[in-house]
Protein backbone atom coordinates (compact mmCIF):
# COMPACT_ATOMS: atom_id res chain seq x y z
CA UNK A 1 0.00 0.00 0.00
CA UNK A 2 1.43 3.37 -1.02
CA UNK A 3 2.28 5.88 1.68
CA UNK A 4 0.09 8.99 1.74
CA UNK A 5 2.26 11.98 0.90
CA UNK A 6 1.44 13.80 4.14
CA UNK A 7 2.44 10.72 6.20
CA UNK A 8 5.89 10.33 4.62
CA UNK A 9 8.56 11.24 7.25
CA UNK A 10 11.26 11.45 4.56
CA UNK A 11 9.57 14.58 3.16
CA UNK A 12 9.49 18.03 4.66
CA UNK A 13 6.00 19.19 5.64
CA UNK A 14 4.83 22.68 6.58
CA UNK A 15 1.29 22.98 7.91
CA UNK A 16 -1.30 25.51 9.01
CA UNK A 17 -3.93 24.68 11.62
CA UNK A 18 -6.97 26.78 12.49
CA UNK A 19 -9.21 26.44 15.52
CA UNK A 20 -11.83 28.54 17.24
CA UNK A 21 -13.08 29.00 20.78
CA UNK A 22 -16.58 29.98 21.89
CA UNK A 23 -17.15 31.21 25.45
CA UNK A 24 -14.01 29.62 26.83
CA UNK A 25 -10.40 30.14 27.84
CA UNK A 26 -8.16 28.29 25.37
CA UNK A 27 -4.93 28.93 27.31
CA UNK A 28 -4.81 30.84 30.59
CA UNK A 29 -1.82 32.92 31.68
CA UNK A 30 -0.81 32.14 35.31
CA UNK A 31 1.02 35.48 35.48
CA UNK A 32 -2.24 37.31 34.75
CA UNK A 33 -4.70 35.56 37.05
CA UNK A 34 -5.30 32.85 34.42
CA UNK A 35 -6.82 35.34 31.97
CA UNK A 36 -6.54 34.33 28.29
CA UNK A 37 -3.06 35.07 26.94
CA UNK A 38 -2.80 38.18 24.78
CA UNK A 39 -0.27 40.20 22.84
CA UNK A 40 -0.48 43.52 24.78
CA UNK A 41 0.32 45.63 21.72
CA UNK A 42 -2.29 44.16 19.35
CA UNK A 43 -4.62 42.44 21.87
CA UNK A 44 -4.56 39.35 19.69
CA UNK A 45 -5.03 36.15 21.66
CA UNK A 46 -2.16 33.67 22.05
CA UNK A 47 -2.09 29.93 22.66
CA UNK A 48 1.30 28.37 23.42
CA UNK A 49 2.82 25.48 21.52
CA UNK A 50 2.98 23.61 24.84
CA UNK A 51 -0.82 23.78 25.11
CA UNK A 52 -1.26 22.30 21.62
CA UNK A 53 1.31 19.56 22.32
CA UNK A 54 -0.58 18.70 25.51
CA UNK A 55 -3.64 17.79 23.41
CA UNK A 56 -1.51 15.59 21.16
CA UNK A 57 0.16 13.89 24.12
CA UNK A 58 -3.15 13.22 25.86
CA UNK A 59 -4.68 11.75 22.69
CA UNK A 60 -1.74 9.42 22.11
CA UNK A 61 -1.72 8.43 25.77
CA UNK A 62 -5.46 7.68 25.70
CA UNK A 63 -5.40 5.70 22.45
CA UNK A 64 -1.92 4.11 22.34
CA UNK A 65 -0.46 4.58 25.82
CA UNK A 66 -0.56 0.88 26.64
CA UNK A 67 1.84 0.02 23.83
CA UNK A 68 5.58 -0.07 24.42
CA UNK A 69 6.59 2.50 21.78
CA UNK A 70 3.90 5.01 22.69
CA UNK A 71 4.57 5.94 26.30
CA UNK A 72 4.34 9.66 27.09
CA UNK A 73 7.34 11.28 28.75
CA UNK A 74 5.72 14.58 29.83
CA UNK A 75 2.56 13.54 31.66
CA UNK A 76 1.01 13.79 35.10
CA UNK A 77 1.74 10.22 36.15
CA UNK A 78 3.26 10.78 39.59
CA UNK A 79 6.59 9.52 38.24
CA UNK A 80 9.44 12.06 38.19
CA UNK A 81 11.28 12.56 34.91
CA UNK A 82 14.59 11.50 36.45
CA UNK A 83 13.00 8.16 37.37
CA UNK A 84 12.17 7.67 33.70
CA UNK A 85 15.78 8.48 32.82
CA UNK A 86 16.93 5.87 35.31
CA UNK A 87 14.59 3.35 33.70
CA UNK A 88 16.44 3.83 30.41
CA UNK A 89 19.70 2.92 32.13
CA UNK A 90 18.13 -0.07 33.88
CA UNK A 91 16.57 -1.43 30.69
CA UNK A 92 19.78 -1.08 28.69
CA UNK A 93 21.99 -2.49 31.47
CA UNK A 94 24.03 0.69 31.91
CA UNK A 95 25.33 1.47 35.38
CA UNK A 96 24.66 4.95 36.77
CA UNK A 97 27.33 4.95 39.45
CA UNK A 98 29.63 7.96 39.59
CA UNK A 99 29.00 11.66 39.00
CA UNK A 100 29.18 11.45 35.21
CA UNK A 101 27.88 9.08 32.58
CA UNK A 102 30.01 8.06 29.63
CA UNK A 103 29.14 9.64 26.30
CA UNK A 104 28.37 6.27 24.70
CA UNK A 105 26.11 5.38 27.65
CA UNK A 106 24.22 8.67 27.31
CA UNK A 107 23.72 8.03 23.58
CA UNK A 108 22.43 4.52 24.27
CA UNK A 109 20.01 5.83 26.88
CA UNK A 110 18.92 8.60 24.50
CA UNK A 111 18.11 6.03 21.81
CA UNK A 112 16.08 4.00 24.31
CA UNK A 113 14.07 7.08 25.31
CA UNK A 114 13.33 7.87 21.65
CA UNK A 115 12.27 4.29 20.97
CA UNK A 116 9.91 4.09 23.94
CA UNK A 117 8.45 7.58 24.41
CA UNK A 118 6.36 8.94 21.56
CA UNK A 119 6.60 12.59 22.56
CA UNK A 120 10.40 12.41 22.91
CA UNK A 121 10.93 11.20 19.35
CA UNK A 122 8.21 13.56 18.06
CA UNK A 123 8.79 16.88 19.86
CA UNK A 124 12.21 16.31 21.40
CA UNK A 125 13.24 16.75 25.04
CA UNK A 126 16.04 17.99 27.30
CA UNK A 127 16.89 14.97 29.47
CA UNK A 128 20.15 16.11 31.08
CA UNK A 129 18.76 16.53 34.61
CA UNK A 130 19.92 14.01 37.19
CA UNK A 131 20.50 10.79 35.25
CA UNK A 132 21.70 12.07 31.86
CA UNK A 133 19.83 10.81 28.80
CA UNK A 134 21.01 13.61 26.53
CA UNK A 135 19.03 16.06 24.41
CA UNK A 136 16.70 15.31 21.52
CA UNK A 137 15.60 17.75 18.85
CA UNK A 138 12.26 16.49 17.61
CA UNK A 139 11.13 16.49 13.96
CA UNK A 140 7.81 18.24 14.70
CA UNK A 141 7.88 21.83 15.92
CA UNK A 142 4.92 24.16 16.48
CA UNK A 143 4.57 27.93 16.76
CA UNK A 144 2.31 29.81 19.16
CA UNK A 145 -1.18 30.14 17.75
CA UNK A 146 -2.43 33.73 17.34
CA UNK A 147 -6.00 34.95 16.98
CA UNK A 148 -6.97 36.43 13.62
CA UNK A 149 -8.58 39.46 15.28
CA UNK A 150 -8.05 41.17 18.65
CA UNK A 151 -9.89 39.50 21.52
CA UNK A 152 -11.74 40.91 24.52
CA UNK A 153 -10.91 38.70 27.54
CA UNK A 154 -13.76 38.64 30.06
CA UNK A 155 -13.32 38.02 33.79
CA UNK A 156 -16.71 37.05 35.20
CA UNK A 157 -17.87 36.50 38.78
CA UNK A 158 -19.45 33.16 39.62
CA UNK A 159 -21.09 31.84 42.78
CA UNK A 160 -21.31 28.39 44.35
CA UNK A 161 -24.10 27.37 46.77
CA UNK A 162 -21.65 25.63 49.09
CA UNK A 163 -18.90 26.91 51.34
CA UNK A 164 -15.42 25.47 51.78
CA UNK A 165 -14.66 25.89 55.50
CA UNK A 166 -16.83 24.55 58.34
CA UNK A 167 -16.45 27.77 60.30
CA UNK A 168 -17.80 29.84 57.40
CA UNK A 169 -20.94 27.71 57.26
CA UNK A 170 -21.71 28.07 60.99
CA UNK A 171 -24.67 30.34 61.64
CA UNK A 172 -24.22 32.68 64.61
CA UNK A 173 -26.96 35.00 65.93
CA UNK A 174 -25.64 38.19 67.53
CA UNK A 175 -27.23 40.31 70.27
CA UNK A 176 -29.30 42.23 67.76
CA UNK A 177 -30.75 39.01 66.40
CA UNK A 178 -28.83 39.20 63.08
CA UNK A 179 -27.60 35.87 61.74
CA UNK A 180 -24.09 35.63 60.30
CA UNK A 181 -22.56 32.86 58.24
CA UNK A 182 -21.84 32.26 54.58
CA UNK A 183 -24.16 30.30 52.31
CA UNK A 184 -22.28 30.82 49.05
CA UNK A 185 -18.71 31.18 47.74
CA UNK A 186 -17.60 33.67 45.12
CA UNK A 187 -15.21 32.83 42.30
CA UNK A 188 -13.97 34.02 38.92
CA UNK A 189 -14.08 32.56 35.44
CA UNK A 190 -12.17 33.97 32.46
CA UNK A 191 -13.24 33.49 28.87
CA UNK A 192 -13.06 34.70 25.27
CA UNK A 193 -16.53 35.23 23.72
CA UNK A 194 -15.29 34.06 20.30
CA UNK A 195 -12.03 33.94 18.37
CA UNK A 196 -10.36 32.09 15.51
CA UNK A 197 -6.72 31.15 16.13
CA UNK A 198 -4.06 30.26 13.59
CA UNK A 199 -0.90 28.25 14.24
CA UNK A 200 1.90 26.78 12.12
CA UNK A 201 3.98 23.64 12.29
CA UNK A 202 6.94 21.97 10.62
CA UNK A 203 8.08 18.38 10.06
CA UNK A 204 11.83 18.04 9.43
CA UNK A 205 12.98 14.68 7.98
CA UNK A 206 16.58 15.12 9.14
CA UNK A 207 15.50 15.02 12.78
CA UNK A 208 12.93 12.28 12.08
CA UNK A 209 15.78 10.04 10.98
CA UNK A 210 17.76 10.83 14.13
CA UNK A 211 14.90 9.98 16.52
CA UNK A 212 13.43 7.01 14.63
CA UNK A 213 10.22 8.91 13.87
CA UNK A 214 8.26 6.69 11.47
CA UNK A 215 5.41 6.82 8.99
CA UNK A 216 3.11 5.38 11.65
CA UNK A 217 4.22 8.07 14.10
CA UNK A 218 3.43 10.86 11.63
CA UNK A 219 0.02 9.38 10.81
CA UNK A 220 -0.69 9.21 14.56
CA UNK A 221 0.33 12.84 14.98
CA UNK A 222 -2.20 13.98 12.35
CA UNK A 223 -4.85 11.83 14.04
CA UNK A 224 -4.02 13.31 17.45
CA UNK A 225 -3.98 16.89 16.15
CA UNK A 226 -7.48 16.32 14.79
CA UNK A 227 -8.89 14.37 17.73
CA UNK A 228 -7.21 16.03 20.70
CA UNK A 229 -9.73 18.87 20.77
CA UNK A 230 -12.57 16.41 21.39
CA UNK A 231 -10.70 14.77 24.26
CA UNK A 232 -9.68 18.01 25.98
CA UNK A 233 -13.11 19.12 27.16
CA UNK A 234 -13.69 21.14 30.32
CA UNK A 235 -16.02 23.89 31.51
CA UNK A 236 -13.18 26.42 31.40
CA UNK A 237 -12.25 25.57 27.79
CA UNK A 238 -15.69 26.39 26.41
CA UNK A 239 -16.25 25.06 22.90
CA UNK A 240 -12.99 24.42 21.06
CA UNK A 241 -13.07 23.11 17.49
CA UNK A 242 -10.45 22.47 14.81
CA UNK A 243 -11.57 24.29 11.66
CA UNK A 244 -8.68 23.70 9.27
CA UNK A 245 -5.53 21.64 8.80
CA UNK A 246 -3.59 22.28 5.58
CA UNK A 247 -0.35 20.41 4.91
CA UNK A 248 2.20 21.45 2.29
CA UNK A 249 4.42 18.44 1.49
CA UNK A 250 7.73 18.77 -0.34
CA UNK A 251 9.47 16.26 -2.58
CA UNK A 252 12.92 17.31 -1.38
CA UNK A 253 13.83 16.65 2.27
CA UNK A 254 15.14 20.22 2.57
CA UNK A 255 12.02 21.66 0.94
CA UNK A 256 11.04 22.98 -2.48
CA UNK A 257 9.75 26.38 -1.34
CA UNK A 258 10.03 28.65 1.73
CA UNK A 259 7.46 27.86 4.40
CA UNK A 260 6.31 31.46 4.84
CA UNK A 261 5.38 31.73 1.16
CA UNK A 262 3.26 28.59 1.40
CA UNK A 263 1.59 29.79 4.59
CA UNK A 264 0.55 33.00 2.83
CA UNK A 265 -1.66 30.87 0.57
CA UNK A 266 -4.02 30.21 3.49
CA UNK A 267 -6.02 33.24 4.58
CA UNK A 268 -8.77 33.80 7.15
CA UNK A 269 -10.87 36.89 6.45
CA UNK A 270 -13.73 38.30 8.49
CA UNK A 271 -16.84 38.68 6.37
CA UNK A 272 -17.98 42.14 5.37
CA UNK A 273 -20.41 43.75 7.80
CA UNK A 274 -19.44 41.56 10.76
CA UNK A 275 -18.34 43.83 13.61
CA UNK A 276 -18.28 41.33 16.49
CA UNK A 277 -17.63 37.77 15.26
CA UNK A 278 -19.39 35.10 17.32
CA UNK A 279 -19.42 32.01 15.07
CA UNK A 280 -17.29 30.30 12.44
CA UNK A 281 -19.55 31.50 9.63
CA UNK A 282 -18.45 35.06 10.39
CA UNK A 283 -15.12 34.20 8.70
CA UNK A 284 -14.09 32.86 5.31
CA UNK A 285 -11.16 30.45 5.07
CA UNK A 286 -9.50 30.70 1.67
CA UNK A 287 -6.80 28.50 0.21
CA UNK A 288 -4.96 29.50 -2.95
CA UNK A 289 -3.85 26.40 -4.87
CA UNK A 290 -2.99 28.27 -8.06
CA UNK A 291 0.42 27.35 -9.44
CA UNK A 292 1.90 25.65 -6.39
CA UNK A 293 5.72 25.57 -6.56
CA UNK A 294 7.11 22.50 -8.35
CA UNK A 295 7.56 19.60 -5.95
CA UNK A 296 4.97 20.86 -3.44
CA UNK A 297 1.62 19.13 -2.83
CA UNK A 298 -1.25 20.34 -0.64
CA UNK A 299 -3.35 18.03 1.56
CA UNK A 300 -6.52 19.41 3.14
CA UNK A 301 -6.81 17.13 6.16
CA UNK A 302 -9.47 19.28 7.84
CA UNK A 303 -11.18 21.79 5.59
CA UNK A 304 -14.08 24.08 6.46
CA UNK A 305 -13.49 26.55 3.66
CA UNK A 306 -16.34 28.23 1.90
CA UNK A 307 -15.99 26.47 -1.46
CA UNK A 308 -17.64 29.31 -3.36
CA UNK A 309 -15.20 31.81 -1.91
CA UNK A 310 -12.27 29.47 -2.55
CA UNK A 311 -13.16 29.11 -6.20
CA UNK A 312 -13.56 32.86 -6.58
CA UNK A 313 -10.56 33.84 -4.44
CA UNK A 314 -8.43 34.72 -7.44
CA UNK A 315 -11.00 37.32 -8.45
CA UNK A 316 -12.13 38.54 -5.01
CA UNK A 317 -8.73 38.49 -3.31
CA UNK A 318 -6.10 38.91 -6.04
CA UNK A 319 -3.29 39.44 -3.52
CA UNK A 320 -3.88 36.10 -1.76
CA UNK A 321 -0.70 34.06 -1.95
Amino acid sequence: MATSIHCDPTRRHDFVFLFDVTDGNPNGDPDAGNLPRVDPETMQGLVTDVSIKRKVRDWVDATQGGEARYKIYVRNSGIALNAKHRLAYDETGIKTTGSKQKREDVEKAREWMCANFYDVRTFGAVMTTGVNCGQVRGPIQLTFARSVDPIVPLDLSITRVAVTKEGDAEVVVNEKGDATGKSTEMGRKALVPYAVYRGHGFVTPHFAKQTGFSEEDLALFWEALRGGWELDRSSSRGLLALRGLYIFSHEHPLGNAPAHQLFERVAVVRRAGVEAPRRSRDYDIMVDERALPPGVALTRLVDETNSAVTMASARLYPTLG
